[in-house]
């Protein structure tokens, strides 16, 4: 095993996962049912599938679009 390695020409790893932070989030629970059974049905876990659609939205610019009364 070599003392000291040169890593100059190295590249990042494109497959390792972007940083994430756990968070606490109140979701209705009619929403969660939603999701976990649209996740089953695509074979991925439901909070993967939270988490894709926000990205998607966010990547997108998505606004709401919300009405008061």
């Amino acid at each position: 095993m070599r003392e000291e390695y040169d890593f100059s020409n190295s590249i990042k790893n494109p497959y390792a996962q972007k940083e994430k932070k756990q968070i606490s989030i109140n979701i209705e629970t009619d929403t969660i049912v939603y999701f976990k059974t649209l996740a089953k049905k695509v074979g991925i876990p439901y909070q993967n599938l939270i988490n894709s659609y926000l990205t998607d939205c966010a990547v997108k610019r998505v606004e709401p679009k919300l009405q008061w009364g």
